[in-house]
């Protein structure tokens, strides 16, 4: 009977380790990168557009827009977990007025792109 025990308290045990082991994998690769966007200006960011070097710009949904003197945070698309850390960066403001592109390393922990004109 003893043994029974032993063999039942084991196998449970190897079970919890591998229901465990999934668990953190399943978190590992669910990983999202965030970063933070301050308008310091007096005009609502209507888009901001990003890119690899040499590519085409895509867009970020930023809804209704950023408004003057706010801060949003931001996640990057699971899409583009495989991109090169340094991407460049606009503004489109409400305006029409468009940034300069700007580059920033989004490999850094806690980035916050703040835009001023």
């Amino acid at each position: 009977m003893n043994f029974q025990s032993q063999f039942v308290k084991t196998a449970l045990l190897s079970v919890a380790f591998i229901i465990l082991s999934f668990t953190a994998v399943n978190a590992q690769s669910s990983e999202e990168y965030s970063f933070k966007v301050t308008n310091n200006t007096r005009t609502t960011i209507k888009k901001l557009l990003v890119a690899e070097a040499g590519k085409k710009y895509g867009y970020f949904d930023i809804g209704k827009g950023i408004p003057p003197g706010k801060t949003v945070t931001l996640v990057w698309d699971k899409s583009t977990n495989n991109q090169a850390c340094v991407q460049y960066f606009k503004a489109v403001y409400s305006d029409g007025v468009e940034s300069e592109a700007a580059e920033f390393d989004f490999c850094e922990d806690e980035l916050e792109l703040i835009f001023d004109r």
